[in-house]
């Protein structure tokens, strides 16, 4: 499909990327029902690897099959399916080109209670071409004792990408020294999307943020400036203005399982706070094929201002 001025407008917002890289941001902007809107709504199932088979798929049990996952994203006319390697592997070959694919080239497992989480790296950016990617994706933990770590391997994992003409999808959990409520505070998620701006992501997920602040600091900052935190809509807001005043792709996860009215409350807040749109993954594959699909059409169409 040719360019809306919409995409051309976001596209020129990354004005150092070369060509192939861009031509792989347009590829996930104008795919799948959004195309052309600069939305997206992008499948992400790297949570077998997270947090358990059964805790993942055991509500869906069709979900244990890698081809579910992706066939799902296509029913759904999602812009892109994202993944670890082992399920990439598993279909990149039997679905070329029929939706975009992005490597998530770093994971980490619940087995293990730490007090500094960080992500082991997994796979790599060949990998990603090799399978046909037009992305990667990496985790970060800001609050983590090992985040110098984790930020010092992104800085190289993009500058592999970029030498590809892969852009990078940068997941930003808070986590580590702070209270379980910080991790979604709104000067934290915030924060969270600066960083991620400045590290170089393409493409920012991160967590809806909470009417609440964990920093002192931040605190006094917010009030000073007379910052709205009351509503989803207005920390939406904002968390988008803290990733270059809206000049990067912020998306925001669906979170843990929730019924659907609550869920698609949550995507109008965040279409009405100028969010990019969404990254749903146990909110969509652990219900039943059809139900999946008709919740994911929904979202979309709320993105799409219907």
């Amino acid at each position: 499909m040719a360019y809306t001025d919409r995409v051309k407008q976001i596209l020129s917002w990354y004005p150092s990327d070369s060509p192939g890289t861009l031509t792989n941001l347009a590829r996930l902007l104008n795919t799948g029902t959004l195309a052309g809107t600069g939305k997206m709504v992008i499948l992400p199932v790297d949570q077998g690897f997270e947090h358990g088979p059964a805790r993942s798929f055991g509500p869906n049990p069709a979900g244990y099959d890698p081809d579910y996952h992706i066939q799902l994203a296509i029913d759904s006319g999602c812009n892109a399916y994202a993944a670890p390697l082992g399920f990439l592997e598993a279909v990149a070959g039997k679905y070329m080109g029929e939706i975009p694919l992005i490597l998530k080239v770093n994971n980490s497992d619940t087995l293990a209670k730490v007090a500094n989480p960080m992500s082991a790296v997994t796979s790599s950016v060949k990998d990603a071409v090799r399978l046909g990617c037009v992305a990667v994706g990496y985790t970060i933990y800001p609050g983590s004792g090992a985040r110098n770590e984790q930020y010092e391997d992104l800085r190289d994992i993009i500058a592999e990408a970029k030498s590809y003409g892969l852009p990078t999808v940068l997941w930003a959990y808070a986590r580590g020294n702070m209270s379980k409520e910080g991790e979604t505070g709104i000067d934290v998620i915030a924060y969270a999307a600066q960083i991620s701006a400045q590290l170089g992501a393409h493409i920012i997920k991160v967590k809806p943020p909470q009417d609440f602040i964990e920093q002192p600091e931040a605190k006094k900052a917010f009030e000073k400036a007379g910052i709205a935190t009351k509503t989803m809509a207005d920390r939406v807001k904002e968390v988008v203005r803290s990733a270059f005043n809206g000049k990067r792709i912020v998306i925001f996860s669906g979170g843990e399982s929730k019924e659907t009215p609550a869920l698609l409350e949550e995507i109008r807040q965040i279409h009405q706070g100028g969010g990019f749109g969404s990254i749903m993954g146990r909110n969509a594959f652990q219900r039943p094929h059809a139900e999946s699909v008709k919740l994911l059409k929904d979202v979309m169409n709320v993105f799409a201002g219907k």
